[in-house]
């Protein structure tokens, strides 16, 4: 009975989101499945959560929608999500120390579900703190420069970076910060990666 429940709970999002882009595309049931392929009295039970659609109809909606199949997912629910909230001048603060080099940082946020690792930390390095480590990984890595000025290495590309600047780069490319130009250094970094 808990997985009739269940699959009905998906049929019913899968659904809602169905006629929500349906309708964000300015299409009418009947465009829907002139474009997809689908029929319209198909398309009709799928929005009402009526059936459960097969994933060659979801594809053909999908791509008659012009939106990545997941999209059709984006209402179905887990037993349970996680949000954090960080007040002004509040966070967990931490030092890393590496060999040679230590920096201060808080982190905002730190989300890790099976299928994505996501972090936000708020980054302070200074002139006098050694030299920073550089870094390989996955995913992709965002940077948003707060104060200061700093030099950024990216493979063999060298950025020069100011306030008010930002760079997001492939994480799997060395990178990271090798010269701090002003006394110190405030930044903003976001990575998300799958685990």
């Amino acid at each position: 009975m808990a997985s009739e429940k269940a699959g009905k709970h998906i049929d019913e999002a899968i659904g809602q989101s169905l006629k929500e882009l349906r309708r964000e595309r300015g299409h009418s049931a009947r465009a829907l499945a002139e474009l997809s392929g689908v029929s319209a009295a198909m398309v009709s039970r799928i929005e009402n959560g009526l059936v459960s659609p097969s994933i060659s109809t979801l594809a053909a909606l999908a791509e008659a929608l012009s939106v990545p199949i997941v999209s059709l997912f984006r209402e179905a629910r887990t037993d349970h999500t996680d949000f954090t909230l960080v007040h002004a001048g509040e966070g967990l603060k931490s030092t890393r120390l590496t060999e040679g080099h230590r920096h201060d940082y808080v982190n905002l946020a730190l989300h890790a579900r099976r299928d994505l690792r996501f972090q936000a930390r708020r980054v302070t390095l200074t002139r006098d703190g050694g030299k920073p480590p550089t870094y390989v990984g996955h995913g992709v890595v965002f940077v948003q420069v707060l104060s200061g000025q700093a030099v950024y290495r990216y493979g063999q590309q060298h950025l020069t970076l100011s306030e008010g600047d930002s760079l997001s780069v492939d994480a799997e490319l060395n990178h990271g910060f090798v010269d701090v130009l002003t006394p110190e250094f405030v930044f903003l970094t976001v990575q998300a990666e799958r685990p």
